[in-house]
């Protein structure tokens, strides 16, 4: 599947190899490193306790143990004695961050930390699938900032901070029981691929399959993921059975002649692990079913309807069949029900196994990361376990059940219930009562708790939020403080099956303000509307992934009132014209409007001009007169408005 690309802040540090040397990485396993391969049980037991932040990882039910590295056999999987199928996800940011779209960050790629991997990969666990696939390791681009950190940043240059992360990625596979499919590059451009390869040697996308300094270019790379050793275990990728399989790329429309040679030398330098061929898109080519070295097939599905993408899927199950292992790769952007008879189809014709497209996990600043897709229709984007009401316009809380059930299905097995959640994780708590935390895998609502000091018994002051409404936004703001008095906050996961013990509690806050928070999802919270006014989901990729927001026609507005005397409003507009394209207002009563002219703070997202993100501009505005109560706000072109903040000092 195409991904955005974007950049990420944070130093990259280089890791060079002098293209000789790979050509010595050719050498058999030796017995000390399957030895070593041995030792993992042990050693991720050492760093299991790993967290980031001040926060500890979320306990983990403990994943089935990875004592066999999965073999073929004739036209199935085998782990040990067992066939092995699955039913599961792609995860394609799990290694390299692409949706980091918080309002003021201009880049949205970062690398993940322990608790965004765990979360991911806990919830595969928790969902019963065995299986990930990552998306294909970036490569520096031409109109890339310095502190991007690609992957692969030149010929032989390979940036170790990124591939850090890679290692915890492994070692939290082994902590789950999930094992990972790895494409190594990407046939499109959206975060560097092979054209970005080739542009490195002044050369074009059509010579990667023929150009030998190409080739081995290509072959540069595998050798040293392949070869490299974990900087927390110490295992070498190749002795490691969390990987299920390389694949020589994703949907590089490669010629045979090209994929039988990079085949061949991956099996070369690792006899432990399968080749997927990653060249073809939809449908199995009969020269990659005669490749000796190609252990594996797959394809990638997006018919526009259900019967055709299962009329594909059939007919390459037929071909496979007798000939090699075959799993859908990708598959998504239909119905439940529709997805339901695809993954119906996988399972009576005795496929392998099917990943649907794809999975978002949490955010180690609260909350989760967001991906609208543009190719599903301007309706769907990715989904998040284990569904919630945020994602009802594409039932994502009925496809997650659903995808559950048939991840144990296809293994012939009952799911087990779901456990109560972990603690969650207090990340922030402000003077305005905004107050943000780490989720827990499993969860489907929270309970927040205040407790004021120094009094120090625990109130609920808010039961069932969820942590999904808004996006890279404080999941919750408590609108019932007293102004001056001090507090601390905690919180609680729910789910069906039960309640986490609270989170550790916040420092102590002293209130100053409160805060009226309005995310634009109806007009509960506005006072008065006037002109044309439009709420809006659609293109929410275009505008920091808001998946709620307002527009109006010239001179339309919107007025709110706060219960008490306003100090300060915060407005989130994303806009291609010019700043101040809003107007705001203040009022004592609702009657005369005095117009104060905001700051504004602009954000230009990486990958403007090429996807056609709109500038998000944070304006910040006080009112003159020191008794105002009402706060207009004047749309003077085609902003479009995404959240609102009101502070105010209650008049209770």
């Amino acid at each position: 599947m195409n991904s955005i690309a974007g950049a990420v802040f944070g130093k990259s540090v280089m890791h060079r190899q002098a293209s000789h040397r790979w050509h010595a990485s050719t050498r058999q396993t030796l017995p000390a490193e399957r030895g070593a391969a041995r030792r993992l049980t042990w050693l991720l037991a050492m760093v299991a306790g790993l967290g980031s932040a001040g926060c500890s990882l979320q306990p983990a039910a403990k994943g089935p143990a990875m004592d066999n590295f999965i073999r073929r056999q004739g036209d199935r999987l085998m782990d040990g004695p067992n066939e092995y199928r699955f039913i599961s996800v792609n995860i394609p940011n799990l290694h390299y961050v692409e949706d980091d779209m918080r309002f003021s960050q201009s880049m949205p790629f970062r690398l993940p930390d322990d608790y965004e991997i765990n979360d991911a990969l806990g919830t595969v666990g928790q969902m019963g699938g065995q299986v990930v696939r990552i998306y294909a390791l970036p490569i520096r681009r031409a109109d890339d900032c310095d502190n991007v950190p690609r992957y692969i940043t030149g010929p032989g240059a390979f940036n170790e901070e990124a591939f850090v992360a890679l290692d915890r990625v492994l070692v939290a596979a082994h902590r789950h029981g999930v094992r990972l499919i790895v494409p190594f590059v990407d046939q499109w451009s959206w975060w560097g691929g092979q054209a970005e390869l080739a542009a490195f040697r002044g050369k074009t996308l059509k010579d990667c399959w023929t150009d030998p300094q190409l080739i081995d270019d290509y072959k540069q790379i595998i050798a040293f993921v392949v070869n490299r050793r974990n900087t927390v275990t110490g295992v070498c990728y190749r002795n490691d059975p969390a990987i299920l399989a390389w694949e020589t790329g994703n949907e590089l429309n490669a010629p045979a002649s090209w994929t039988q040679q990079i085949a061949a030398f991956i099996k070369s330098i690792d006899h432990n692990h399968l080749v997927i061929d990653g060249a073809t898109y939809d449908t199995i080519p009969k020269d990659r079913l005669e490749d000796p070295n190609v252990d594996f097939v797959q394809t990638h599905h997006y018919e526009k309807d259900a019967l055709a993408m299962i009329d594909r899927i059939q007919r390459n199950c037929q071909a496979a069949r007798g000939h090699r292992p075959y799993h859908v790769g990708e598959f998504g952007f239909l119905g439940t029900q529709s997805l339901q008879a695809v993954m119906d189809t996988v399972i009576q014709q005795r496929a392998t196994g099917a990943l649907l497209w794809s999975l978002r996990y949490r955010s180690r600043d609260g909350g989760f990361y967001w991906h609208h897709e543009p190719a599903g229709g301007d309706l769907f984007k990715a989904y998040h376990w284990p569904g919630f009401e945020a994602g009802e316009a594409y039932d994502e809380r009925g496809m997650m059940r659903l995808l559950r059930a048939k991840a144990y299905e296809i293994r012939g097995l009952t799911p087990p219930a779901i456990p109560a959640p972990s603690s969650p994780c207090l990340v922030s708590a402000d003077d305005g009562g905004r107050v943000s935390w780490r989720g827990s895998v499993g969860a489907t609502c929270y309970d927040v708790q205040r407790a004021e000091w120094p009094l120090g018994g625990w109130l609920t002051v808010a039961h069932g939020v969820s942590e999904a409404q808004a996006q890279y936004q404080p999941q919750f703001t408590d609108d019932s403080t007293s102004l001056g008095k001090s507090y601390r906050y905690r919180v609680v996961a729910r789910n069906h099956t039960g309640c986490s013990a609270p989170s550790k509690p916040s420092g102590l806050v002293r209130i100053s303000h409160r805060t009226l928070v309005d995310e634009l999802r109806n007009d509960s919270q506005i006072f008065l509307k006037q002109g044309k006014l439009q709420f809006r989901q659609n293109e929410a990729r275009k505008v920091k992934e808001d998946c709620h927001r307002l527009s109006g026609d010239p001179d339309s507005a919107i007025v709110y009132h706060a219960h008490g005397r306003i100090s300060a409003v915060r407005l989130f507009v994303y806009s291609h014209a010019e700043p101040k394209d809003i107007q705001i207002a203040f009022s004592p009563d609702c009657k005369k409007f005095e117009p104060v002219d905001p700051d504004v703070q602009r954000t230009t997202t990486f990958g403007e001009k090429v996807y056609g993100f709109l500038k998000a501009d944070l304006y910040t505005v006080k009112p003159k007169a020191q008794d105002s109560r009402y706060v207009k706000i004047v749309f003077k072109t085609d902003a479009q408005l995404g959240r609102v903040e009101v502070e105010y000092v209650s008049a209770h």
